[in-house]
């Protein structure tokens, strides 16, 4: 593919859609928007394109669509939850994507349209709900930083014995009450130095190579609100970064996690047991912490380079689907699958079938 010419598949450059760049949308799914633009600027020309909020550095959405007339030569790539249905809508009869993050917003998705999950349990509810749409999987990223500065060698070197201010770290966003206003308390109770972070930090990295300890929590949270923890990455960066993780094992998190390997669970049986287990790994880095080898592979299969070279080979294949017309158009050739009451009636129906056939072969039978 050049930039020059559209490739065979019908693209010659990528645009990723995000509501805005401000502040009032500053959060984990913006971020992880702005470094697939990063990364893939490094594969095709790339430009995020904004929605709801104009802004002076990136093109608006209504402008672009009302300048340029359908297919075009750009793939879209969207990702914002709720909004991913209107904004495919919008973008009918264009080269489309839908980078899957979290699941569980009750969206169908068109058929043929592509899906780039970024872990495979979302991988495994597109797979279940959309079987006919092109399924791909790329990982999200830890951002270069966590690999380069995160402290994990000097633990490994040193056998935990290294200078950490921190005992226990908490981010207040996504921790559950149980955390906040249980075992909080009773940690710093047994005189452990916890650190509730909320709101801004300048240097991340930083704060996580200062802690022993870190918590995460977040079943709750996404259960709460009705969808899926998307990735999950501050507990990769936490293990970057050396420290003994404690966390939940919901949605995404058990692609990388294994309790008793990688991770303890958090909040296992009782708050006495937590305490125990927890108080246990301060006082004992060493012992607790992952294999070295196994840590490395793990963080290894995170990287930016890593996540460059499976979507070189997505794009690859969404310019095959696009050249044969299967990429987000609107061709009576995409495969559908067809719906879920359609499955069951169908079933239900062969069911009925089976048994009026099965009384049949039985009925009695005499001569005339």
């Amino acid at each position: 593919m050049t930039s020059a010419e559209p490739s065979p598949g019908g693209f010659n450059s990528i645009r990723v859609l995000v509501p805005g760049t401000g502040t009032r949308f500053r959060c984990g799914g913006l971020s992880v928007a702005l470094q697939t633009a990063r990364l893939l600027s490094t594969l095709l020309p790339t430009e995020v394109v904004t929605y709801r909020e104009r802004s002076d550095h990136h093109p608006y959405l209504e402008d672009l669509l009302r300048d340029e007339q359908a297919p075009g030569h750009a793939l879209w790539i969207v990702s914002w939850g709720f909004d991913v249905p209107r904004s495919l809508e919008r973008l009918r009869g264009r080269p489309s994507v839908y980078q899957a993050h979290s699941s569980g917003y009750g969206f169908d998705l068109p058929p043929g349209v592509p899906v780039v999950a970024v872990s495979r349990n979302t991988l495994g509810y597109w797979g279940d709900r959309a079987p006919r749409n092109p399924l791909f999987l790329v990982p999200n990223a830890l951002e270069s930083q966590w690999l380069e500065r995160g402290a994990r060698h000097l633990a490994s070197s040193q056998g935990g014995s290294e200078e950490r201010p921190i005992d226990v770290l908490v981010q207040r966003r996504k921790s559950s009450p149980y955390v906040l206003k249980q075992l909080v308390p009773a940690l710093k109770a047994q005189g452990l130095t916890v650190e509730v972070q909320n709101g801004w930090v300048e240097d991340l990295v930083d704060l996580f190579n200062r802690s022993k300890v870190y918590l995460y929590d977040s079943a709750e949270y996404w259960r709460g609100r009705g969808v899926s923890e998307g990735f999950g990455l501050p507990p990769l960066e936490s293990l970057a970064c050396g420290c003994v993780l404690f966390s939940s094992f919901n949605h995404a998190l058990a692609d990388s996690l294994s309790p008793g390997v990688t991770a303890h669970q958090i909040g296992q049986g009782t708050l006495e047991n937590d305490l125990a287990r927890v108080s246990a790994a301060v006082a004992s880095l060493h012992q607790w912490r992952p294999d070295p080898l196994m840590i490395e592979t793990l963080l290894e299969d995170s990287s930016e380079a890593r996540w460059c070279e499976r979507w070189g080979k997505v794009l690859s294949q969404l310019d095959d689907l696009g050249a044969h017309g299967a990429l987000g158009l609107a061709s009576p050739l995409v495969l559908r699958s067809p719906s879920t009451r359609q499955l069951r009636w169908a079933q239900r129906w062969d069911r009925l079938r089976g048994k009026m056939v099965n009384r049949l072969s039985v009925w009695p039978w005499s001569p005339g």
